[in-house]
């Protein structure tokens, strides 16, 4: 039996929810958990070391994604583009790498703990989004 509330939820919502999800989670979890990290004290731990190696790996995957999106700005893609997908893979591995060491940063309390590999996730969350559209 289907849950009547879950099946009355428009198209419209889902699409809303979804770019919230992809478009604008990844941001807000990134400058957080920058902010965490600058002004939280840190203690030179091996799990903060993962924690803020995944926070960087997610940064880095930000970086990969606006840098393409102001190049396809200026020299559109076309469709299944070798390049594009080479980078659409590029960012997944990128995010997965921050999700694995953060997974493995979460065994202490840090300054960046939850925010790197929720970082991570989002950025993979992205990445499949983006690629989906192709």
């Amino acid at each position: 039996m289907v849950n009547a509330s879950f099946a009355a939820i428009s198209p419209d919502v889902s699409v809303a929810v979804l770019f919230l999800l992809a478009y604008l989670a990844p941001p807000i979890l990134l400058v957080w958990g920058w902010l965490l990290w600058a002004y939280k004290p840190k203690a030179k731990t091996i799990p903060f070391i993962l924690s803020t190696a995944s926070l960087v790996l997610a940064t880095s995957s930000a970086t990969l994604a606006i840098s393409t999106i102001a190049y396809a700005h200026f020299h559109p893609f076309p469709f299944y583009d070798p390049i594009l997908l080479r980078i659409y893979r590029s960012g997944a591995l990128l995010s997965l790498g921050g999700i694995i060491l953060g997974l493995f940063g979460i065994r202490r309390p840090n300054s960046t703990r939850w925010h790197g590999p929720a970082s991570a996730f989002a950025m993979l969350f992205f990445w499949i989004v983006a690629a989906s559209g192709e």
